[in-house]
């Protein structure tokens, strides 16, 4: 019996739930993957499940739809990879609702829609081979620099233009000022306290867990910038070099304060780099001088090779977008026409606009619109964009974390 403790091997789980001998002739459990995806309205993910069809006719995306999906065409459940979301259910903009189950498409920014967490799970299970727990935070709409601002950044300063702005509104300084102050963190405060309450009692989001297996916080996912890219008030000089030192200085202490308040000092953390207008749009400003800001982060000693920036440009569609942007400017015109004619039935109009459409517009061109179903900010809501960057996500959280290719 003196010798017992050496045919005992200590197993010690993360998040305190302390250690546990098991014998050599007992199959170890793998421990239970868990990573964080946060961020705004792309991270949400926008992508309505018709789109998917488009993927199967591009040879780049072929064989990621044929991993979503099941050979009858259905969507793919991930029956090793659980999700816990809130975000997206209610008004998409302030409500925690809480949404769980088996990964498949469907939670997205609605019931019918996917985002990057759908192919982001399904590789990251290819990757692993182990059960894996998703825990997805996004609220559309919103902002680093107020709504998610980090804790260590303290109360947000005021920048002369949004004072002068507000003067010339006629609006109390003081009062806007305390509103600003208020709003303060609250979305960094509900990501993080949503993911301890998974944390506390894993069972209920993932039935099959066993205490056994132990959790692994094993990455971070960030998605999120237009409402910083586009808030000239925040970012006052956007339109110059620099402009956005300010979301890379709050991002670093973004970081740093997620790693600190989950206890994971050396979490890996995936930047998903702003990719809306493609290559084009990211030689000009202000979205050159935002995406460096994005990506900053990734270059700083102290986060090299745990800190990783994707850039999502090369999967934007300039076909998709171009004919995207024709059928709006279109959409528009028949538009204003209906407003000036009080005798244009909808009927009329919407008859009207197809026939406009199929003169406007080749069989191929009309073909290709239904790869998009959203806004060009949400990346047209296209999945053949869409499931690419989660899929990309996926390789860089696999790089951090030093796995080997499958």
């Amino acid at each position: 019996m003196a010798n017992i403790a050496r045919y005992l091997v200590p197993v010690f789980l993360v998040g305190g739930l302390g250690p546990l001998a098991v014998h050599p002739c007992e199959a170890k459990p793998k421990p239970l993957y868990v990573f964080i995806l946060a961020g705004q309205s792309n991270m949400q993910g926008h992508a309505h499940i018709s789109t998917m069809d488009a993927m199967a006719e591009d040879p780049k995306t072929a064989p990621i739809l044929r991993e979503l999906r099941n050979p009858d065409g259905t969507p793919r459940t991930c029956h090793r990879v659980w999700i816990s979301s809130v975000g997206c259910a209610g008004d998409g903009y302030s409500d925690v609702i809480e949404q769980t189950g088996k990964l498949t498409a469907g939670f997205g920014a609605s019931s019918s829609k996917i985002g990057p967490e759908y192919s982001f799970g399904i590789y990251m299970e290819k990757l692993l081979r182990a059960p894996i727990l998703l825990i997805k935070t996004a609220w559309g709409g919103r902002n680093l620099h107020t709504d998610f601002r980090p804790p260590s950044a303290g109360p947000e300063q005021i920048n002369d233009y949004t004072i002068n702005e507000w003067r010339k509104r006629g609006l109390d300084v003081e009062q806007e000022t305390a509103k600003v102050r208020q709003a303060g963190g609250v979305f960094y405060r509900h990501m993080i306290e949503h993911v301890r309450k998974v944390l506390a009692d894993i069972k209920r989001v993932v039935p099959d867990y066993d205490p056994r297996q132990g959790y692994r916080l094993a990455g971070f996912v960030w998605f999120q910038g237009w409402n910083d890219l586009v808030d000239q008030w925040a970012y006052p000089d956007r339109m110059k070099p620099g402009g956005y030192d300010e979301y890379a200085r709050l991002l670093t202490l973004f970081i740093r304060d997620v790693r600190r308040d989950l206890r994971a000092p050396k979490l890996p953390f995936v930047i998903g780099v702003m990719g809306v207008g493609g290559d084009a749009e990211g030689k000009k400003p202000p979205q050159c001088y935002f995406r460096q800001a994005q990506a900053a982060p990734a270059s700083l000693p102290e986060f090299r090779g745990s800190v990783a920036a994707v850039e999502t440009s090369p999967y934007w569609d300039d076909e998709l977008a171009d004919i995207q942007v024709r059928l709006e400017r279109l959409r528009w015109q028949f538009e204003e026409a209906a407003r000036k004619d009080p005798n244009m039935t909808p009927e009329a109009k919407e008859a009207a606009l197809q026939k406009a459409i199929e003169e406007s517009f080749t069989p191929h061109e009309r073909h290709r619109m239904k790869a998009a179903s959203h806004w060009e900010c949400h990346y047209w809501g296209a999945a053949k964009i869409i499931a690419p960057i989660g899929k990309a996500f996926a390789e860089a959280m696999a790089r951090l974390m030093k796995l080997r290719p499958r």
